[in-house]
């Protein structure tokens, strides 16, 4: 399913690329998590937001994994409409903003070339750097156009204090594989890609979260 937009659609987009390895379990939940966040905070719309995902090894066509769909359920985004892809050049060159699950992730997008070094992290690599950001440097969201521009500003940011604010250590920039385990540890690894995606999204949209954002499973 597309994500919504602006009546009329404006003309300028920012595109960010989620990036996994199968591109049906950790991709697609931070894919769908992020379009109902950038919504929610934005009245039901994506302005010049554009969200996708596809994987290092996708599996082309494929349906999201069970329990990435249940997850998604949980915190109430939409999960339908979706088909796994493998990571193709073109998807980089046409990618804004690139977060990968792990720094492996990371490595095999900028392999790829296109000048992807300085628009690639890893989704809590961006995080910790966002957080570092003054957000009153940034460009004022009040149009579709200017929420582009602050997408555009926020992601050269964050890739200007890469060097300067580092991760205690390798595993703090990951988010772990779910894939086969039970209904339980997607939840965890939801709750890792929600905390990580809250302050990314509060910082794209200069709209803060109304409320803690939970699953109804992890709540139960």
């Amino acid at each position: 399913m597309p994500a919504p937009e602006v009546p009329g659609g404006p003309r300028q987009v920012f595109r960010i690329l989620h990036v996994s390895t199968g591109n049906v379990c950790r991709s697609p939940i931070t894919e769908r998590l992020t379009r109902q966040a950038i919504a929610d905070r934005l009245g039901g719309y994506t302005g010049g937001l554009v969200v996708e995902s596809a994987g290092t090894w996708g599996h082309e066509g494929a349906p999201m994994e069970e329990h990435a769909a249940q997850l998604l359920a949980e915190y109430g985004a939409d999960a339908g409409g979706f088909t796994g892809r493998e990571l193709l050049d073109e998807h980089v060159i046409q990618a804004d903003l690139v977060l990968t699950a792990t720094r492996d992730h990371r490595a095999q997008v900028i392999s790829m070339g296109h000048s992807a070094g300085l628009r690639t992290f890893t989704l809590k690599e961006f995080t910790r750097l966002v957080r570092a950001i003054d957000m009153t440097t940034l460009p004022a969201a009040t149009s579709p156009e200017g929420l582009v521009e602050r997408a555009r500003a926020l992601s050269r940011a964050a890739a200007a204090l890469r060097g300067w604010l580092l991760a205690p250590n390798a595993e703090a920039d990951e988010v772990q594989d779910p894939y086969g385990a039970p209904l339980p540890y997607f939840r965890s690894i939801g709750e890792e890609i929600n905390a990580a995606l809250d302050p990314v999204v509060t910082a794209l949209t200069g709209v803060p979260s109304r409320a803690p954002w939970r699953s109804r499973g992890a709540r139960a």
